[in-house]
């Protein structure tokens, strides 16, 4: 996540194309959105740790460990049936990736995206922040293709580049879509830091975000509900890639475990943990590799991301 927002996002956006439509509180409950597994997640930050294990300790835009991780994510989802294709763009003087990869099938006027930020900071292999939402992305790319989903919107995933150097890759991939194109997605959900050590449980708040946001607020925090965990809603402005498709009109959602805030006392009843400690202390630091990683959060908020996936994309009920 960017430590800091580049640019506030306006109040009031107005909704690019047609208004957002998801599926009720009861067509949900017949949802078929699988059980994510944790240790297939962790098994993908295993990969993120070796490689940045082996290209100089990180995976930062412009170095070796970035690149080696597009290409081994790509991989992953060209063995699953996904279309995939790679976006180049230019960055402090490199060039960055954006990986694109499409399900085949659903209403291509009628885009659901979700994503999340694959680049390091180059002080450490970047694992929570964001190996965390990368790998949990991944694997539920991979659960809708062993499930052989038919949804009846079309799914686009991104895993964006250089967003630690302020939302590039992201900004760069909507400011560069034909507006024919921007008006086909109807939806982006954005996952960035998904396992911290001291977790909280935040949901993007939909207030002040584009219309239709409210229902991507309400799919992410759907599953929370199911499973008993509290949520609070969170404005975490221009911080992440989100913003560049706030600023189009696309409502957005996402969620959050947390960076370097402080879990109130009252947070910490709520979640466990540790009160007024920071909810990741290894945020951008070199000691964010595997064991800074809270395993039951990652666990949940996986499961949610493939419920809110399988939901806003107009899954099959079983």
């Amino acid at each position: 996540m960017a430590r800091k927002a580049i640019a506030p996002i306006a109040a009031g956006l107005a909704l690019v194309g047609a208004v957002l439509t998801v599926p009720t509180a009861s067509a949900a409950q017949a949802l078929a959105a699988p059980d994510i597994s944790v240790a297939n997640v962790q098994a993908h930050l295993n990969q993120f740790q070796t490689i940045a294990n082996n290209n100089g300790g990180n995976r930062a835009h412009g170095r070796p460990g970035y690149k080696a991780s597009v290409d081994w994510v790509k991989s992953k989802l060209d063995a699953a049936g996904w279309t995939t294709s790679v976006k180049t763009f230019t960055s402090s003087g490199a060039t960055g990736y954006n990986l694109i990869a499409d399900w085949p099938g659903g209403d291509a006027n009628n885009v659901v995206m979700a994503g999340a930020h694959l680049d390091s900071v180059s002080a450490g292999p970047g694992i929570n922040d964001n190996g965390s939402g990368s790998a949990g992305l991944l694997e539920v790319a991979l659960a809708v293709s062993r499930a052989q989903l038919k949804p009846t919107k079309h799914l686009r995933f991104g895993w964006w580049g250089a967003e630690e150097l302020g939302l590039v890759g992201s900004t760069n991939y909507v400011n560069t879509l034909a507006s024919t194109e921007k008006s086909k997605i109807k939806a982006y959900l954005n996952f960035d830091m998904t396992g911290s050590p001291n977790p909280a449980y935040f949901v993007y708040a939909a207030s002040g975000q584009p219309t239709g946001s409210a229902a991507l607020q309400q799919a992410l925090e759907e599953h929370f509900t199911r499973i008993g965990v509290p949520t609070e809603t969170t404005s975490v402005g221009g911080r992440s890639d989100h913003a560049a498709f706030a600023r189009a009109g696309i409502p957005i959602g996402g969620l959050f475990s947390g960076a370097e805030g402080t879990k109130t006392a009252a947070q910490a009843r709520k979640w466990g943990g540790t009160a007024n400690a920071a909810f990741d202390p290894c945020y951008h630091r070199s000691c964010d590799r595997t064991t800074n990683i809270n395993a039951t959060a990652l666990d949940r908020h996986s499961d949610a991301i493939a419920y809110a996936i399988w939901k806003v994309a107009g899954a099959p009920a079983r």
